[in-house]
C-alpha cells in the first residue's frame, strides 16, 4: 500500500462503506459490552453477554439492542474513513522509494491514525454510551422501586409497576450537553479516548499489514479476499483485548448517569484507582470478549472493503460511463 499514490476520496468512501456494514452487524454486541463495563459490584444486572442481550430483548424489545445505533451509523463513516485514510497517508509519507516500512514506522503511522480519529470518535462514543446504558439504568431503578414497594407492603406483591423514566435521544443529549457544558461537553473523556485509540492503532495497523503480507501470493499482488478478512479479524481482536482496560476507564468516564451506589470519577487516574480498589484487576477486562467479537468482524469487513477497492470501482464508473 505504501508504494502507491493514495486516492483520498476513494479511501474515505471505502472507510465509510466498511463502517456502515460493520456497525450494522455487530452493534448489539457493542451494547452488551457497554452495559457490562458500566455495571459495578453494587448492582449487577447482567452475568454475561448472552444474559445481557436476552434481558434487553425482554425489557426493551428487539430494537432495544440497537439503542444508539443511529449515532454510530451517522458518525462511523467519517470516523472509519479518517482512521483508514490517515493510516494510509502516514504510511505513504513515511515510506521512501517504495521500500517496506520498518515496524517503528508502521507503529508511528498507526499512532497518527489513532490521534486523528478521536476528533469524531469522542463525541460519537459520548452520545452512544448514554443511549446504550439508559436501558440498564432504567431497569435497575425499576427493580429497586419494585423492591421498595414490596417492602412497604409487608411482602405483598406490588400492585403497580414503577413508571419508567423517559429515554433520552441523541438530539436531546447533544442539545443539553452544548447548553450546559459547551463543545467541551461532547469531548468529555477525550484523554481516555486517546489512551485507548492511539495504542489500538499502534498495535492494529502494523499487525494487520504483516499478517496480510504473509498471505500475499506475489510481492506486487493484492492478498486474497479471505486473507485480508482474517488478518483484519485477528489484528482487530488482538488490539481490542490489549487496550480493553483503557476502554473500561473511557466508558466509565463518559457515562453521565450512574446506577444506585455506583462510583463517580474525577479523571483517568481516579477512575483506574477506584476500579482497582473496589472491583479488583479483573474489572479492567470487563467486556473484553464482547469487544473482541465487535472489533474482529468490524475491521475484517473494513479491510476487505478497503483492499477490494469498491470505491475505486465506483469512481471509475462515474468517470468513465462507457466502461
Amino acid at each position: 500500500m505504501a508504494d502507491k499514490q493514495i486516492s483520498l476520496p476513494a479511501k474515505l468512501i471505502n472507510g465509510g462503506i466498511a463502517g456502515l456494514i460493520g456497525v450494522t452487524c455487530v452493534f448489539p454486541i457493542d451494547l452488551a459490552k457497554t452495559r457490562l463495563q458500566n455495571q459495578q459490584n453494587g448492582q449487577r444486572m447482567y452475568k454475561s453477554m448472552s444474559d445481557c442481550l436476552i434481558k434487553t430483548i425482554r425489557s426493551e424489545g428487539y430494537f432495544g439492542m440497537y439503542r444508539g445505533a443511529a449515532v454510530n451509523l451517522t458518525l462511523v463513516t467519517p470516523e472509519k474513513a479518517i482512521k483508514l485514510a490517515a493510516n494510509d497517508f502516514f504510511r505513504h509519507q513515511l515510506s521512501k522509494d517504495g521500500q517496506k516500512l520498518t515496524l517503528l514506522k508502521e507503529m508511528l503511522a498507526g499512532c497518527g491514525a489513532g490521534t486523528c480519529q478521536v476528533i469524531v470518535t469522542t463525541p460519537m462514543e459520548m452520545l452512544k454510551i448514554q443511549l446504550q446504558d439508559a436501558g440498564r439504568i432504567a431497569a435497575q431503578r425499576k427493580i429497586l422501586a419494585a423492591q421498595g414497594q414490596l417492602s412497604a407492603q409487608g411482602g405483598a406483591q406490588p400492585s403497580v409497576e414503577a413508571p419508567g423514566a423517559p429515554r433520552p435521544t441523541a438530539t436531546q443529549l447533544t442539545r443539553d450537553l452544548l447548553r450546559s457544558r459547551g463543545i467541551a461537553g461532547l469531548y468529555k473523556g477525550l484523554g481516555a479516548t486517546l489512551l485507548r485509540d492511539v495504542p489500538f492503532s499502534v498495535v492494529y495497523f502494523p499487525l494487520f499489514a504483516n499478517l496480510n503480507q504473509l498471505g500475499r501470493p506475489a510481492s506486487e499482488e493484492k492478498s486474497p479476499f479471505y486473507v485480508s478478512f482474517l488478518a483484519g479479524c485477528v489484528a482487530g481482536s488482538a488490539a481490542a483485548v490489549a487496550v480493553n482496560p483503557c476502554d473500561v476507564v473511557k466508558t466509565r468516564l463518559q457515562s453521565l448517569q450512574r446506577g444506585v451506589n455506583e462510583d463517580t470519577y474525577s479523571g483517568i487516574l481516579d477512575c483506574a484507582r477506584k476500579i482497582l480498589r473496589h472491583e479488583g484487576p479483573s474489572a479492567f477486562l470487563k467486556g473484553a470478549y464482547c469487544r473482541a467479537l465487535v472489533i474482529a468482524p468490524l475491521f475484517g469487513i473494513a479491510q476487505v472493503v478497503y483492499f477490494l477497492g469498491i470505491a475505486e470501482s465506483l469512481l471509475g464508473l462515474l468517470q468513465d460511463p462507457q466502461a
